[in-house]
C-alpha cells in the first residue's frame, strides 16, 4: 500500500530487505518516487515510526531503493524482515557538513589539502569527518586528522 500526500510527500508500507551482510534497504514504489517530483534520485527526509533521518533514493537493479543504515535501524527500532510504514518528504534543505574545529584548523594550515577537500563531494567530505569523529581517544583522533591531511595534500580523495 502506498499513497501520495501531495507534492513532495508520500508514504508506503514495505519490508526492510537485507542485501549482503550489512547493506539494508527498502524498495520504494514508483508512484511514491514520482509524487516527490524531483527525478529518480530525490533527496528525502525519511520517517519510520518516530525516527526521522535524511537520505537519497537510489536505483538498484532497476528498483527504487532507500538505504537504512544500522544506526538508523537501531534508532527506529527495526531490523531486516520487518514490515514498516515509511513516510517520505522531499528534502530541499542544504546538506551541510559540520567540520570539527581541530580538523578545520589543520585544513587551514595546508592550502593544498584545503583545496582538495573543498573539491570533494559531500559524501567523501563526510567520510573524512566521520572517521575523525569516530575516534575513541584523542591520540587516534589526531592520527586520523594527520592521515586525512596527508592524503588530501597529495590530491587524493581518500
Amino acid at each position: 500500500m502506498s499513497r501520495t500526500d501531495g507534492p513532495g510527500r508520500g508514504s508506503f508500507k514495505g519490508t526492510i530487505l537485507l542485501g549482503g551482510k550489512t547493506a539494508t534497504g527498502i524498495e520504494v514504489p514508483d508512484a511514491v518516487v514520482a509524487s516527490l517530483g524531483s527525478g529518480k534520485k530525490p533527496a528525502v527526509k525519511v520517517t519510520i515510526g518516530s525516527h526521522t533521518y535524511r537520505s537519497t533514493v537510489a536505483v538498484m537493479d532497476g528498483k527504487f531503493m532507500l538505504p537504512i543504515s544500522a544506526e538508523n535501524r537501531t534508532s527506529a527500532g527495526v531490523k531486516a524482515g520487518d514490515v514498516v510504514t515509511v513516510e517520505l518528504e522531499l528534502d530541499t534543505d542544504p546538506r551541510e557538513i559540520s567540520i570539527p574545529a581541530d580538523f578545520a584548523e589543520a585544513l587551514e594550515r595546508d592550502a593544498q589539502a584545503q583545496q582538495t577537500f573543498d573539491s570533494l563531494s559531500r559524501s567523501v567530505k563526510q567520510w573524512h569527518v566521520l572517521s575523525i569523529e569516530g575516534a575513541k581517544t584523542d591520540e587516534t583522533r589526531q592520527r586520523r586528522i594527520a592521515r586525512s591531511i596527508s592524503t588530501l595534500h597529495e590530491g587524493k580523495p581518500r
